[in-house]
């Protein structure tokens, strides 16, 4: 199949897929101007990724993919809570948590490709209209199926009080957000270390996943679905899968299974890399096997 094709395919279930979570998480929802304000956050989502497309195509650059992804995450949860006109605390929180993982995660990995230079998941991608498009399209269904559960919490015509669910929640965002941000922080001082070069990171967190950044991240994105859970009524109980949507993603689509093939490349003769995939699990953070 031609790649304009697969583009094209792409974007349409794209779209289709967040139409269907657009479906479920307006049920019983807040609505602004004769519309649920949950469906107008996935019109802001896709907005925001095509509108930012222009520019990229024009320049062909991704120098500002992530950053987008992370003001997405941003503008989706902010819109939401002032349609809803939402002013609990379970709201606020999830807002709150959202914009502050968002702002830290977006520049870092803004400054990482701009040292780097480039993205190389994007070299042949941004020479295809279609393809470069798909990408963008991508990353909207990624960023409003990610927060479906925030924003179906935040839209819902459900409040409730501060709950176990609420702490644990917080607790499980708190410790997924630490490990992300030990993490990515540990990763950047080896690399940053001339020593190091061309070498695979296998000390701290590292030593105990080979993921470890991920796994903080799918931690913290449980934890959020956990704080909305109480609120969500009707259909909406089904965005409670949207944690599994992001373990699909980091590990199936992006992250995990391009490093992986990436590590295995440079490094699949090496016996101490060899050694490192046998003892250290792929995502969960566990001692290493001996």
């Amino acid at each position: 199949m031609q790649k304009w094709a697969v583009g094209v395919i792409s974007i349409v279930g794209a779209v289709a897929l967040a139409a269907m979570v657009a479906l479920s998480g307006s049920d019983q929802g807040v609505l602004y101007d004769g519309l649920s304000v949950f469906v107008w956050c996935g019109v802001f989502a896709f907005a925001l990724q095509w509108l930012i497309f222009i520019h990229a195509w024009f320049a062909k650059t991704e120098a500002y993919f992530d950053l987008t992804g992370s003001l997405t995450y941003i503008v989706v949860v902010v819109a939401a809570a002032v349609l809803a006109d939402a002013d609990d605390l379970r709201s606020l929180t999830i807002t709150g948590l959202i914009v502050v993982w968002a702002l830290r995660l977006g520049p870092f990995l803004f400054f990482r490709i701009k040292r780097a230079g480039e993205d190389r998941r994007f070299r042949a991608i941004k020479t295809s209209f279609p393809t470069f498009l798909m990408t963008w399209t991508l990353q909207g269904a990624w960023v409003y199926i990610t927060a479906s559960a925030a924003l179906g919490s935040i839209t819902s015509s459900s409040t409730v009080g501060l709950d176990g669910a609420f702490v644990l929640g917080v607790g499980l965002w708190v410790i997924g957000f630490a490990i992300e941000v030990i993490a990515d922080n540990q990763k950047t001082a080896f690399r940053s270390n001339p020593e190091n070069n061309g070498k695979f990171i296998n000390t701290r967190l590292w030593a105990w996943s080979r993921h470890p950044n991920y796994f903080g991240e799918i931690m913290l994105w449980v934890g959020i679905a956990v704080i909305a859970y109480p609120t969500l009524v009707g259909n909406q109980i089904y965005l409670m899968l949207s944690p599994l949507w992001v373990i699909f993603l980091l590990t199936a689509v992006s992250g995990v299974r391009m490093l992986e093939a990436r590590g295995r490349k440079q490094w699949g003769e090496d016996p101490e890399y060899q050694e490192y995939l046998a003892r250290t699990p792929t995502l969960m953070l566990w001692p290493p096997r001996k």
